[in-house]
């Protein structure tokens, strides 16, 4: 900052008397002595004010460059720490992701492991299966086969056995064995086994009558069929409903083929009751064509 020194000159007045004039003159010497040397006070006092206003503008600069430099280092910190956290807090969060997915993995793994080692059993166990049924269907083939050489056998016997009986006056008819089972709903299942071979050797049409007889009424028996044929041994068998209050007290059967007719009575007899029995015909297998135990 610059600063004018004005300097006062007096105005000249009247001139005096050289006396008067030199006391004037001392006067104005003395005067203007003094007026300098205010100027120059003045004109110090300015300039050490300056000089303050420059030095403290210097300070307030210099204080104002450190606090930008102070700011910028506190925001750059401040910065590197929120960034180095951040940074941190994802490498945290992809750590443990990594280890969860790391787990699933291994989890996945050890579980395609258990299903291959299960599939591997189930293979293992299905290869057996297959061995054993082939096994079993070989042992049934040959099972079949050795029946049927024997059925070829033992048919091949008794063609010979019914040649020689029919050329010995034949075999005459009769009831190799006989039984009535109980059913569920009230009904029966009943069982002849008859044999007749004729003397001329061929088929002979046999006719069935079953009869329930109680002390005074008797109840015929529909069969199914109604007439048989009969060359040797011929099975009888079928099912039949007991009429609602009918308790018979025997069984009458008549049989009659080739000229041939015999009638037998069987008392009616029961056998125990059996637990095992289904609740409903419909359950029941086939009627058994087992030959009859005597």
């Amino acid at each position: 900052m610059r600063f004018k020194s004005v300097l006062r000159f007096c105005s000249l007045p009247a001139r005096p008397s050289c006396q008067e004039s030199v006391s004037y003159e001392l006067e104005r010497s003395l005067h203007c002595s003094s007026l300098y040397s205010d100027n120059q006070r003045s004109v110090t006092k300015h300039y050490s004010i300056a000089r303050s206003q420059q030095g403290a503008s210097t300070l307030v600069l210099a204080l104002f460059v450190i606090a930008i430099l102070v700011t910028a280092v506190v925001a750059l910190v401040f910065g590197h720490k929120l960034g180095y956290q951040r940074g941190y807090h994802s490498m945290q969060t992809e750590t443990k992701q990594a280890i969860i997915t790391s787990k699933e993995s291994l989890q996945e793994l050890e579980d395609l492991r258990v299903s291959h080692k299960i599939a591997t059993n189930q293979v293992a166990t299905a290869k057996q299966e297959l061995e054993i049924s082939l096994a079993n269907i070989k042992e049934l083939r040959e099972n079949q086969q050795a029946l049927t050489v024997e059925n070829r056998q033992v048919a091949q016997l008794n063609d010979l056995y019914a040649e020689i009986v029919s050329e010995k006056g034949g075999l005459p008819l009769q009831i190799l064995g006989a039984k009535i089972e109980p059913l569920p709903e009230n009904a029966f299942e009943y069982g002849f086994d008859v044999a007749m071979l004729a003397s001329d050797g061929k088929a002979k049409r046999l006719k069935p009558t079953l009869t329930l007889l109680d002390d005074d009424d008797f109840v015929e028996v529909p069969l199914d069929p109604v007439s048989y044929t009969i060359e040797g041994v011929t099975r009888i068998r079928g099912r039949f409903m007991m009429p609602a209050g009918f308790k018979p007290l025997q069984v009458k059967l008549n049989l009659n083929a080739g000229g041939q007719e015999i009638e037998q009575l069987y008392d009616w007899k029961l056998g125990a009751k059996v637990d095992s029995m289904p609740l409903s015909l419909l359950d029941l297998p086939e009627v058994d064509e087992s030959p009859i135990k005597p």
